[in-house]
């Protein structure tokens, strides 16, 4: 999902006329916001999914990923250039509305970091203001990556031969349930040729959760979840008597559950060899 909603930037006064310059072919704003009177766009790039790092209000950095959208805004000549603070500001207040605002700032505003969340996106917004006669803008959308690439049966059986147990990432769910989607389908075949190319192997079927919510729901989901996974793997060929499903809950993280990546990482199903 993308924000869709356009908020409007306060308009500069411009007391002299100017030559509006021509925007780079191909590039237009983004849908979060217009631009700042004046100002033309010189670049642009959009990223699928990109990292960006973002200072909290601690100022402490984090890694935020998600859509990426890059934008640097060019003075039209002749232009009155404003000051950081008054770009800031406008940016600033064009957020307000959405219970959106700045979040930290560095080098007396040079570099201002802003967050919103609207219809249930978290956007961050980086403003790099060193001079404003071209100021950049970047937006991240946080979300998930479309996962293209999944282990198959072979790499499997390498890590259980290797280690006893291989982690498994493309099986999903939806937060709170224990259904599986139906674009868990890859994994669920790479592990159903897995158990069909070793006709010996028996499982353990083990969820995992991350840290969010109580140890005594999370221990019930990530069982539910493994039951679930058997029945999948059941109705696809593999004999009920190879799999037996075991949650884990939280309590075997890989990862600390203090970020949005570390989380992801937990929510995982791991194969155990009997």
């Amino acid at each position: 999902m993308t924000i869709r909603t356009l908020v409007t930037l306060v308009a500069l006064a411009s007391g002299a006329a100017a030559a509006a310059g021509a925007d780079q072919p191909g590039c237009k704003d983004h849908p979060l916001f217009t631009r700042m009177t004046g100002y033309h766009i010189y670049r642009c790039e959009q990223a699928p999914f990109e990292a960006l790092a973002v200072l909290d209000a601690k100022g402490k950095e984090q890694s935020v990923e998600g859509r990426l959208t890059s934008i640097t805004y060019t003075l039209d000549e002749g232009r009155p250039q404003p000051s950081r603070i008054q770009v800031a500001r406008n940016y600033e207040n064009a957020l307000k509305p959405l219970g959106g605002g700045i979040v930290s700032q560095v080098d007396d505003g040079a570099m201002t970091y802003l967050r919103v969340t609207k219809d249930g996106v978290e956007a961050w917004v980086v403003l790099n203001l060193y001079n404003t006669q071209q100021y950049g803008l970047k937006i991240l959308e946080k979300g998930g990556m479309a996962q293209e690439v999944t282990a198959n049966a072979a790499a499997f059986s390498r890590d259980i031969k290797a280690t006893g147990h291989v982690a498994v990432y493309g099986i999903h769910f939806d937060t709170g349930k224990a259904d599986v989607k139906p674009e868990s389908e890859p994994a669920l075949k790479e592990v159903a040729a897995l158990m069909a190319g070793d006709a010996q192997l028996k499982l353990l079927v083990v969820g995992h959760t991350d840290g969010v919510g109580s140890l005594e729901s999370n221990m019930r989901l990530s069982q539910a979840r493994a039951e679930s996974i058997v029945k999948a793997l059941v109705a696809r060929g593999v004999a009920a008597g190879r799999l037996k499903p075991q949650g884990a809950g939280p309590i075997a993280p890989v990862a600390t559950n203090r970020t949005d990546e570390g989380r992801a990482k937990n929510r995982r199903v791991e194969l155990v060899e009997q």
